[in-house]
């Protein structure tokens, strides 16, 4: 079945406070999916934003970012009234993550007073999630004990978890845990409603899971055993890429490599839990940087480029037999972007997730590129670009004199709307499946831009779709395209 669907993040959907959240504007986006006869919407991760406001750098690779919480939807509780809301939003279409990380917690603490803590579900949340739960609630309330430092800056029988220090902390910080425990068992509850309500109206969701978390996380502060870190719990080595045509020092990412080797001694448990965490958050799974478990990246922490990194060997088929062994076939796709080798391409083979191709990477006149879609295979999600990829119609500026010849030759441009063509040219593609960013269906220039990767600052993560937007007439256009090239979800 030849499927299709939309690239949008929760952080950029409409709403009056400030941010996207799970709450009414979700809804009636599904609502419009439905209608559009799409069968998918990506997301990137839902994870606690950190510092630089990325959903790829994370407290936790389990938690849920409390800014989606939805505070009509707490009214609606009983737990909150209208004049407890700041108000974050003055016609501001970009998210301002300082003025949420300053205004938000406020609002969400008198949820937290007018909450009844003996409720049953909430209990049974506590219980089922303790696994990871815990530490995060102990981690979160440790770091706002040490006014947000991070946990390698913390005291010495802080950061090597001292065990009588940390009963301690325990008894000290016992409401503030509470409270983290309230946040994530909102946010679970309100993101599993809109979850059901998508797939009761057909709509799939397409979570996103990062290879790396983030140093300054719970999972590195309670697991190090795991992670490349030495006696002091400072990382050794961090992840990053190499040098390349449009980086000189390469890209420096800073997360802490794993330990593969003890990982597979332990049977990959704590990857085993995140991704079994992961399918019950979302209908398939969206690898971030699968090219890390055949190859990845080992740049010394002291180095401030990445020009100094090697390649090091990761754990390839061993960790995918094992999460096969244990909770089966999976509906995982692979990110496959970058470095692609035949050993990529044979882990591809053998687990048989569909990589991905960018309609934006096919086209340079010199040479035929494997992202051509003409080469395509039916196992593949095609895009015209991703969440790190300029929007289509600014793309087209980037373009030198021959590429643009060519692109415009290859998708039969002849009038209108380039942008248009180029996604057509995706849907009509032999990929099994097509997704395509909001910003495109938009018509969005530089304005829309989500991230540039590789930088803080530049507007990163905080565009936001205006209310009215996604109107009657964009939502026909991505009905008609749709239904020419064969794609409907009826």
């Amino acid at each position: 079945m030849r499927t299709s669907g939309i690239l949008l993040h929760i952080s950029a959907l409409p709403s009056p406070y400030g941010i996207g959240t799970f709450g009414k504007e979700a809804y009636k986006f599904v609502d419009k999916l439905k209608k559009a006869n799409q069968t998918y919407w990506q997301i990137l991760p839902l994870g606690p934003t950190s510092y630089g406001d990325s959903p790829y750098q994370t407290f936790s690779a389990f938690a849920l970012n409390p800014y989606f919480i939805d505070l009509d939807m707490l009214i609606s509780d009983g737990l909150l009234s209208k004049k407890d809301i700041i108000d974050s939003e003055t016609e501001n279409f970009r998210v301002d993550f300082e003025k949420l990380y300053h205004e938000r917690f406020v609002v969400l603490r008198k949820a937290f007073q007018n909450f009844d803590q003996t409720h049953p579900d909430y209990l049974n949340f506590i219980q089922n999630e303790k696994y990871w739960l815990e530490d995060y609630a102990l981690f979160m309330s440790i770091k706002s004990e040490q006014n947000g430092r991070s946990w390698i800056e913390w005291p010495e029988e802080l950061r090597l978890r001292n065990e009588n220090v940390i009963n301690n902390f325990k008894e000290i910080l016992n409401t503030e845990i509470e409270f983290q425990y309230f946040i994530q068992y909102k946010a679970y509850e309100q993101w599993n409603k809109l979850k059901n309500y998508a797939n009761h109206h057909g709509i799939k969701i397409i979570g996103d899971m990062p290879i790396y978390v983030a140093l300054d996380s719970s999972d590195v502060w309670t697991k190090p055993h795991i992670f490349q870190l030495d006696e002091r719990r400072i990382p050794t080595h961090v992840a990053g890429v190499p040098p390349d045509n449009y980086s000189v020092d390469g890209q420096l990412w800073g997360n802490p490599l794993y330990r593969w080797d003890v990982l597979e001694e332990n049977h990959f448990d704590w990857w085993i839990d995140r991704v079994k965490s992961n399918v019950k958050l979302f209908d398939m799974i969206r690898i971030d940087h699968f090219i890390g478990f055949v190859n990845y990246f080992s740049i010394p922490y002291t180095d401030t480029t990445a020009r100094n990194g090697e390649w090091k060997k990761g754990p390839g088929r061993k960790l995918f037999d094992e999460i096969k062994r244990q909770l089966g076939d999976l509906p995982i796709i692979a990110e496959d972007l970058g470095a692609v080798t035949d050993e990529v391409r044979e882990l591809l083979r053998y687990t048989n997730f569909p990589g991905m191709k960018l309609l934006q990477f096919a086209f340079d006149s010199r040479e035929e590129s494997d992202y051509i879609p003409h080469l395509y295979s039916k196992n593949i999600f095609a895009y015209t670009g991703t969440h790190d990829n300029p929007t289509t119609k600014e793309w087209f500026k980037t373009l030198n004199k021959s590429d643009y010849k060519y692109c415009l030759n290859y998708i039969n441009h002849q009038k209108g709307s380039k942008v248009d063509s180029l996604i057509k040219e995706t849907l009509k593609s032999i990929a099994d499946t097509a997704i395509i960013p909001m910003q495109d269906y938009l018509n969005l220039g530089a304005e829309g831009r989500f991230n540039l990767p590789s930088t803080l600052g530049n507007h990163n993560w905080t565009w936001r779709m205006k209310k009215d937007q996604f109107n009657t007439k964009i939502l026909n256009k991505i009905k008609s395209f749709t239904h020419l090239y064969g794609r409907d979800n009826k």
